[in-house]
């Protein structure tokens, strides 16, 4: 197996075993950017859970205290996967094994640059993340911002590691949250969508399985056709919409239920929320 240049003298521990960090890890496989014996996981106490990935992908794995100090204390590369409620007694662990030059980059959701390094104890160099669930299948969208300790060789391993599971972009810090609006939760918005399409066909006679297949293959064509022409959704959804016609009456009934704002409004809101679990997970932590 040939793998990524970026990543090829680089160890990446997990330090939690999740979905998340799975599907990451099965990205970095599939993807040839690093290869199972570079791959550590670990996780609390759940030893069927490792005894599985370790079959699956062939990598490392670890429960055992001492060894699991080990494997953190040499790791290029430590990825915090573990739940925010368990963050803090792991981090505050997790310091005093930092030596230079390792990288943190976390996965969970809420916890800033600042309170990484505060659990640390350290000004360490950390890239926080945010992954959506269509990572899992390789298309998903991950917002990463950096902190200031962080290298260009740094940088480069980060941006490899996640996009071996979809796009990513790169941003200031503070645009975390409506980046979280946008991206993080957005899956969610298209299900809800899919949901009332699915309930109408179904209404209006077709099986369950049509509507399903239909709705499905609609907005995989929408995606698409908006990622490969370039085009705006205005233009493309206005090349579709004749006047008087059918999608024109459609259209003319979200309008009426402000759908385009109450849209803008569920992101800026969810953004909100992302601020408000951040700021109650460092009080938690801190």
């Amino acid at each position: 197996m040939k793998t990524n240049p970026t990543l090829a003298a680089s160890t990446i521990c997990f330090y939690g075993a999740g979905s998340m960090a799975e599907a990451i890890v099965r990205g970095l496989l599939h993807k040839q950017v690093a290869s199972a014996g570079q791959i550590v996981m670990l996780n609390r106490s759940n030893r069927e859970r490792l005894d599985y990935l370790s079959q699956t992908y062939q990598v490392q794995t670890a429960i055992e205290e001492d060894a699991k100090r080990v494997y953190l204390r040499d790791a290029s590369i430590i990825v915090l996967a573990m739940k925010p409620k368990d963050a803090g007694e792991a981090l505050a662990g997790l310091g005093p094994l930092l030596r230079e030059g390792q990288l943190i980059v976390s996965l969970i959701a809420g916890l800033s640059i600042a309170t990484i390094q505060a659990l640390l104890g350290t000004k360490a160099a950390v890239a926080r993340t945010m992954p959506n669930t269509s990572s899992s299948i390789g298309h998903g969208a991950t917002g990463i911002s950096f902190s200031p300790e962080a290298t260009e060789e740094h940088r480069a391993q980060v941006l490899s590691m996640f996009e071996a599971v979809g796009m990513v972009s790169v941003i200031p810090e503070e645009q975390m949250e409506i980046l979280t609006g946008v991206s993080g939760s957005g899956p969610a918005y298209v299900y809800y969508l899919m949901e009332a399409m699915i309930e109408a066909g179904i209404e209006g006679g077709l099986t369950a399985e049509q509507a399903r297949e239909l709705t499905v293959q609609t907005v995989l064509g929408a995606a698409l056709m908006m990622a490969e022409t370039g085009e705006a959704p205005t233009k493309l959804r206005a090349d579709i919409t004749s006047p008087n016609g059918s999608t024109q009456a459609a259209i003319g009934v979200l309008e009426s239920g402000s759908f385009q704002p109450n849209v803008r409004a569920a992101v800026h809101r969810a953004a909100e929320r992302s601020k408000e679990m951040g700021e109650a997970v460092k009080r938690a932590l801190l």
